[in-house]
């Protein structure tokens, strides 16, 4: 077997621009609705929490839409990242697959999530914007924005789930060191805040309620511009640069993935590796097989609605079309904290709805079990949320052992696990269970 297991594109070949898969739905997309007067959203009714600029690429029809240079000077810190043959996991597993993944833990902030923070931090320090506010799961969009923030002169503001600002507190640490202001959500920095403190107060909080919080902030302080990690369009196109790199990478190992994974909170990550090999299922007839893995405790696609519902908890956003499990579903305190949201991306969820990727779900301590396996097979200790697509990834790898047959597998590991080592200590310990309850 070759222990040539890295595929590494050059800086020049870093993708110049976005793809947008809304330019090749068979079916549109169904517009966000406004939440007063359920009628379709207009640009200008979202100015007051995004700059034009923003608004304009959330709403683009266009296929292809170039990456300032500006951005692409600050991805080429980390940009293009590698893909890698996992050769020892697949050895561990005694698997006839042949399983690759792509690798996002090597940006400064140690995820993905910088493939958005940088250009919407760019495009709101052009629009004249002075300070961000967000909110943020597990830690990993906090710290991105905040590291942005830092390079291009923003204040930043976020709002971190309370349970996971006190698992994971050198996530919260990162986010100080980069510059930003943290509060526990829910807060007392905000009238919705103190509200839900009122009613519970030992609440663990949600990605819902959060963004709530940082909505309000937005709207009620002057110069302020709001910054969402996952579900909206704007967000899914920044990440698309990862499925760019891997369709390259898989041409240069000579191989084609036959099933992609990637995890799912609230779908960009998934969107970032899957949405170029979407456009292939469309344009090209591919055959690959596309799947989305979330958390038993947190199945938005697989248990969800596909219908019209708030993306935050206090019906401040607009309604889109997605599939939810109710913006007041208070998820429990499982330790992949980003992918703790009630609803999911409406590209992602279109992309369900038309048959275009598949979706499965898997429980907490069989997350970390894979996590560990892959960490102690291959070197790389992933965060939490990866290891949803790790552990789906590893049944595939196992289900070709058992069927004697070849299959090559990609996943996106979009992070590292280096910060949350107390949820791989509470799994080590025995103390994780599957299943959390909520608070």
């Amino acid at each position: 077997m070759s222990m040539q297991i890295q595929f590494l594109l050059r800086a020049e070949e870093m993708p110049t621009h976005w793809y947008n898969l809304l330019a090749d739905f068979p079916e549109p997309l169904p517009p966000p609705l406004h939440p007063g007067t359920r009628q379709p959203v207009t640009p200008d009714m979202l100015g007051a929490i995004f700059p034009e600029n923003l608004i304009q690429q959330e709403m683009s029809p266009e296929r292809m839409i170039e990456i300032p240079q500006e951005v692409r000077d600050i991805y080429a810190l980390y940009r293009p990242t590698p893909l890698l043959r996992a050769v020892r996991l697949e050895k561990a597993l005694q698997t006839p697959a042949h399983i690759y993944y792509k690798y996002e833990g090597a940006s400064p902030a140690g995820s993905h999530k910088p493939n958005t923070a940088i250009p919407q931090a760019y495009y709101n320090k052009v629009a004249g914007t002075k300070r961000l506010a967000t909110e943020t799961g597990a830690g990993q969009w906090g710290s991105s924005l905040a590291f942005a923030c830092q390079l291009f002169g923003l204040e930043c503001t976020v709002y971190m789930v309370k349970v996971s600002f006190h698992q994971k507190p050198y996530r919260k640490l990162l986010m100080q060191t980069y510059g930003a202001t943290v509060h526990a959500s829910p807060s007392s920095q905000t009238e919705f805040g103190r509200k839900v403190l009122a009613e519970e107060p030992n609440c663990a909080g949600s990605l819902g309620l959060a963004i709530s919080e940082a909505v309000e902030d937005t709207v009620k302080t002057p110069a302020t511009k709001y910054a969402l990690g996952s579900v909206l369009n704007h967000v899914c196109l920044h990440q698309t640069v990862i499925g760019q790199e891997s369709i390259k990478q898989m041409e240069m190992a000579g191989e084609e993935p036959d099933v992609i994974f990637g995890c799912v909170g609230g779908g960009t990550n998934f969107a970032g590796i899957a949405f170029p090999f979407v456009q292939r299922k469309l344009t090209a007839k591919k055959k690959t097989r596309i799947v989305a893995v979330e958390p038993i405790s947190c199945p938005s696609i697989t248990k969800g609605e596909l219908r019209y519902d708030f993306g935050d908890t206090a019906e401040t956003t607009p309604l889109m079309m997605m599939y939810t499990l109710g913006h007041t579903f208070m998820p429990p305190s499982i330790h992949a904290g980003g992918l703790r949201y009630h609803g999911m991306a409406p590209m992602v969820s279109h992309c369900k709805k038309l048959g275009l990727i598949d979706a499965v779900a898997v429980p907490q301590t069989k997350v970390f079990e894979a996590g560990v396996l892959f960490a102690r097979s291959e070197g790389i200790v992933p965060a939490p949320e990866s290891s949803h697509a790790i552990a789906a990834a590893i049944d595939e790898a196992v289900k070709c052992r058992e069927e004697n047959r070849r299959q090559v597998i990609l996943f996106n590991l979009s992070g590292h696990g280096l910060l949350d080592l107390a949820a791989y200590d509470a799994y080590l310990s025995g103390k994780l269970t599957g299943n959390v309850n909520p608070c």
